[in-house]
Parts: C-alpha cells; sequence; structure tokens
C-alpha cells in the first residue's frame, strides 16, 4: 500500500507493508511532536522485537533522509534541524485531535501516537444518548440499501409517531449524530437525529437514494471575511485567527450541511444583529448561497 505522498510534494510515493507503514508513521510523528525517539518505543507500542524495530527506523531512514539524528550517548534517535515530514499523520491537526481525545478517554485511544503530551483540556458538553442497536441498525441499512420503520420523535411533534426512511449517510453536525435518510412520508430527503430514534419496527429491501439526494452531493463554497464594520486593526486579527488570504477564507461543505456550518459560525440570519465585535466574521457570498439554505433544520 502507499504511503502517504510527501506534504512537499517534492518526492515520489514509496511503497511497503502496511504493518510497516504505521510504524514508520509512528516513527515520524513521535519525531515531531515528542523530538525523540528510540527503539523501545516501537517494541513496546507495537510488540516487535529490537531487530525489526532497528530496521523500521533504518527504513525511515531512508525515505526520510535527514530526519533523524542519532544520539549515541542515550542511544536516541532525535528530530533534526531539516526535518521535512512525509507523513500526513504527523500534521498538526491530527496531533490536537489526538489530546482531544484524551480529555474523553483516561488512556491514549486506540489508533493515537501520543507519547508524552501536554496538560488539555477542553469545554464539557452534554452527550446525547444513542442506542447500540440503533446505530448498528441504521448502518446495516446503509450497507443493504434498506428502508427502515422507525419510532421517532420530532422536534416539532409532541408524540412520537412511525416513519419509513432510507437512510444513506450519517452526519454529525459537531454536537448530534444524524442519519442522512429519504423520508417516505414527505418524499424528500432530510436529516434525522440517531438520538431521537426510539426503536425500529421493522425493515425491508429498498434501493440506493443516495444519487437522489442532490443537496448531499452539491458541494457549495463559503467565502468567509472580516466584519467590515470592525477596525483595521481587529480586522488584521481576525484574518490571522482563520488564515485569510487577501482578507478572505474558503470553506467547502455539502449543501445538506450548510444549516449546521453556519449556525456554528454565528452566521444564520438570526445571528446577523449582533455587534460587529461579537461576530466578527461574514458569509461574503451569502447572496450567492441564500437559495440553497433549508427553512429549518428543527425536526
Amino acid at each position: 500500500m502507499d504511503i502517504q505522498s510527501h506534504m512537499s510534494d517534492s518526492a515520489p510515493r514509496p511503497k511497503t507493508k502496511w504493518g510497516q507503514q504505521r510504524r514508520l508513521e509512528f516513527v515520524e510523528y513521535r519525531l515531531r511532536w515528542d523530538g525523540h525517539i528510540n527503539r523501545s518505543d516501537l517494541t513496546n507500542f507495537f510488540g516487535i522485537s529490537v531487530p525489526q524495530a532497528s530496521l523500521d527506523l533504518s527504513e525511515y531512514d531512508r525515505l526520510a533522509p535527514g530526519n533523524l539524528d542519532y544520539d549515541a550517548s542515550t542511544r536516541t534517535y532525535r528530530c533534526a534541524p531539516s526535518f521535512d515530514p512525509i507523513f500526513e499523520s504527523s500534521r498538526v491537526e491530527r496531533y490536537l485531535d489526538d489530546l482531544l481525545k484524551m480529555t474523553v478517554e483516561n488512556e491514549v485511544p486506540y489508533g493515537s501516537f501520543l507519547g508524552t503530551y501536554p496538560p488539555v483540556a477542553s469545554v464539557p458538553r452534554p452527550w446525547r444518548h444513542l442506542d447500540l442497536e440503533i446505530v448498528v441498525a441504521v448502518v446495516a441499512a446503509i450497507r443493504s440499501r434498506s428502508a427502515l420503520d422507525i419510532a421517532y420523535q420530532s422536534f416539532s411533534s409532541p408524540e412520537p409517531a412511525t416513519r419509513r426512511v432510507t437512510p444513506h449517510a450519517l452526519a454529525h453536525d459537531g454536537y448530534r449524530w444524524h442519519m442522512r435518510a429519504f423520508c417516505h412520508k414527505n418524499h424528500d430527503f432530510r436529516d434525522f437525529l440517531l438520538s431521537r430514534v426510539l426503536h425500529i419496527e421493522g425493515t425491508e429491501a429498498d434501493r440506493d437514494r443516495q444519487p437522489d439526494d442532490r443537496a448531499w452531493s452539491t458541494m457549495v463554497d463559503l467565502v468567509l471575511m472580516p466584519h467590515p464594520a470592525l477596525k483595521v486593526a481587529h480586522r488584521k486579527v481576525i484574518e490571522l485567527d482563520f488564515g485569510m488570504v487577501d482578507g478572505e477564507c474558503r470553506l467547502q461543505c455539502r449543501q445538506a450541511m450548510l444549516f449546521y456550518v453556519l449556525h456554528q459560525l454565528g452566521l444564520t440570519e438570526e445571528d446577523r444583529g449582533r455587534s460587529p465585535e461579537s461576530q466578527q466574521i461574514t458569509l461574503k457570498n451569502r447572496i450567492e448561497i441564500a437559495g440553497l439554505l433549508p427553512r429549518t433544520q428543527y425536526r
């Protein structure tokens, strides 16, 4: 299996076995974020022999020459000043995501390469209850292209109702898990919160509905800019925060997820009355995407 392409795209993709690839990613991850690695790190984490660990370090040095400095006094490989990563898994986004997982789990989560790490905290939020059997059934229905008869408690109705839905994807809005599904009652595609599915009453063979879900397949560009009413100095701060180029940055999301993105960024119609200092950013191309926004998502 191919190793991820060099992040600077300056080298061709080398090839190696998947098991060794994971170990090479581990080497680079520890070099970048711990600043060093030795053979025991590999043997303890992967349960491999010392000779195999030596071979892995030699292979990494061959693939990424100049990234390792060997300290003979401590028998440790250190991150060289000329370090240039070759794996996407050592990117800052992956590292910070691993740190966030540590605020939820007391032990290093499976798949994480974290070694030593700084104290980290995140804002707590309530976890919406999810029934394991319901999630399993929804995933199975997506896989088999089946319809489900579900008892669903919508936000707009005081009593639960039975609905037939054909799910084709899962979606996460940053707080809640949804299934994206065709609603046979309303003959359209909607988002159904997994936490509001009370139970599943039955299943029946259907067909693949995803190609018909235009809002799911349509990608929309969002152009963000500092609020124009901010002072110049404050606009520069916002540009720095968001890594803006020429006063703007771009996000891309599915049309079906637009409501959630704008809601989290504080860019819904209801948010537009806030002060510039509170809102800080605006949607530069709001007029262009206005027709793509759904009327409501609270179901």
